[in-house]
């Protein structure tokens, strides 16, 4: 629940348009509703600016139906991420209104229209096509948190003409968002281009010695670019959520 809903049902008790009963009953699940199979923090938006997002993986498409259908009665939008084909075409069938993006594998349900609340413009580069799916899920989370995106993608070092030439682009963003597998060079790159904040977000992406991630992670731990932080492992959701933080003209 968003402050401004808050506000409005005060408004409205104190101009007699609701009384204390019917307030009470849509603020008797803040801060948090039991659901049985989930705790739901109604209060998060609250606190940290951003409602709580729904983690797809590892839950079935009866415990994410409950959970969705107790966001929206909320009146919020509603973010889902990693969510795989099969259950976004059963949570499409229970929520029509739900959007599914298949290429981050997230779902999303808009109830309201998105408040643009970023400085400037975050910038979703990846190094390969493989890294595709991880940025995609970046690109969604920023902009379902109220931000302007962009993306640049098939951008990495084995053809660094490639980023090179799109060098205004990376310095007109506020906040550059790098993924990258294999050795994870790519952020150290941009880091030596701009004046911004960068996020690397290292893949799975690679070949055996790659480690499902951890060389990318560990090239990019010891970054001699100065001014990149690092992300877990495929965590384009954690890396888009810092952004939005970098990035918002208010609390």
């Amino acid at each position: 629940m968003h402050s401004d809903r808050i506000e409005k049902i005060l408004a409205e008790v104190a101009a007699g348009g609701k009384d204390v009963a019917a307030a009470m009953e849509e603020l008797k699940h803040l801060p948090y509703e039991d659901l049985g199979c989930a705790t739901l923090d109604h209060h998060r938006a609250l606190r940290q600016g951003f409602p709580e997002v729904v983690f797809g993986q590892g839950k079935s498409v009866a415990q994410m139906e409950t959970i969705i259908a107790a966001l929206l009665a909320k009146g919020g939008n509603v973010l889902a991420t990693r969510v795989s084909p099969v259950k976004g075409k059963k949570l499409l069938q229970r929520f029509p209104q739900a959007v599914y993006h298949a290429d981050a594998r997230c779902l999303t349900i808009e109830q309201h229209p998105i408040e643009l609340r970023g400085r400037g413009k975050i910038l979703v580069v990846c190094a390969g096509t493989s890294d595709i799916p991880v940025a995609a899920e970046a690109l969604v989370t920023a902009r379902m948190m109220g931000n302007e995106t962009e993306k640049l993608y098939d951008v990495g070092v084995a053809g660094l003409h490639r980023l090179l030439s799109r060098h205004t682009l990376l310095r007109q963003a506020a906040v550059v968002i790098v993924v990258a597998g294999m050795e994870g060079a790519l952020p150290s790159v941009v880091g030596g281009l701009v004046e911004k904040p960068v996020i690397a977000v290292p893949t799975s992406v690679g070949y055996g010695a790659a480690f499902n991630g951890v060389a990318a992670l560990l090239g990019m731990l010891n970054s001699c670019a100065a001014g990149v932080t690092v992300v877990n492992i495929d965590n384009g959701f954690g890396a888009a959520y810092a952004a939005s933080l970098m990035n918002r003209t208010q609390p």
